[in-house]
């Protein structure tokens, strides 16, 4: 049984990251895949865990390669997912999430049309703006920046299946679970997995 592919997506600031981490620690056979990114590594960041690192000749060799399901540019960084990982998990029956920007988002719907698209909204500018500052590592200039990426990044929510919005932070990770289990439990999904018991019971 192929495994199912979820896409997370948000703009910078929403609390995407934090969701994911949370999701994985409740949520059972699901693999995150981590991205290549040719950005600094950040204190107490870990490389193959939060990001591959990677320098910006060897990011752009393996697009020539076609390496990545999706790449982007961001504020001047290349990210990237790797397609050998993604479908050596998909076909060994694992879920698989992928925490992407929209633009990689679009790109992985084109190869995985199937793939279960979310977008995370924050409940207004103020709070992303104050999500933005408490971060203490941006000056106001690329904070401002950032909040109008941001704005842009948002109207793209109307290209995905689900959109949540993380006001209360244990309500946005209930329905990001719920929407995990409830595909979970799709009709394909549930034939596949529990192929023997239907079949002894629809027995005559």
């Amino acid at each position: 049984m192929s495994g199912l592919l979820f896409v997370v997506s948000a703009a910078s600031g929403t609390g995407k990251t934090s969701l994911v981490k949370a999701l994985l620690e409740r949520v059972t056979n699901l693999h995150v895949s981590v991205s290549h990114t040719t950005r600094g590594q950040r204190t107490g960041e870990l490389d193959g865990v939060h990001y591959h690192f990677t320098t910006k000749e060897n990011f752009l060799a393996q697009v020539q390669e076609n390496g990545f399901i999706e790449y982007a540019e961001v504020f001047g960084n290349y990210y990237g997912t790797s397609q050998k990982t993604v479908k050596e998990q998909l076909a060994q029956g694992h879920d698989v999430l992928l925490e992407i920007d929209w633009q990689g988002a679009q790109q992985v719907r084109k190869l995985f049309p199937e793939s279960k698209q979310i977008f995370i909204l924050p409940p207004s500018q103020y709070d992303l703006r104050q999500r933005l500052s408490n971060r203490g590592t941006d000056s106001v200039e690329v904070i401002e920046h950032r909040l109008s990426c941001a704005i842009e990044d948002m109207q793209q929510y109307v290209n995905f299946d689900y959109v949540i919005i993380n006001d209360d932070f244990n309500k946005a990770l209930h329905d990001l679970e719920s929407v995990i289990h409830a595909n979970r439990l799709r009709i394909r999904q549930q034939a596949a997995r529990h192929e023997a018991l239907i079949q002894d019971l629809l027995r005559p």
